[in-house]
């Protein structure tokens, strides 16, 4: 048996990197998707890193696409959209 000696012990840990909390603006997009008109937003993936907006998934037509971008882009707190949604 190996004993290896107590590290940080009675010490608080220090933060070297701290993630903002994406799930508000991710929950703000989905939401919008969800609940528009003109698009099934049901087979579309939402995440943020920061202010960009990436989604995935697939729609009915190229109409779908343009319209999850206008809707997106209309939510605040958006900036940017990259996406990789697919006609199928």
């Amino acid at each position: 048996m190996v004993f290896k000696p107590q590290r940080f012990h009675d010490e608080k840990p220090v933060v070297e990197l701290e993630h903002d909390n994406q799930e508000p603006l991710e929950t703000a997009v989905a939401r919008q998707l969800a609940i528009s008109q003109g698009i099934d937003a049901s087979r579309i993936s939402v995440t943020a890193s920061g202010t960009t907006i990436f989604l995935s998934g697939s729609l009915l037509d190229e109409s779908e696409i343009d319209r999850a971008i206008e809707i997106v882009l209309a939510v605040p707190g958006v900036e940017k959209i990259t996406h990789d949604l697919q006609v199928g």
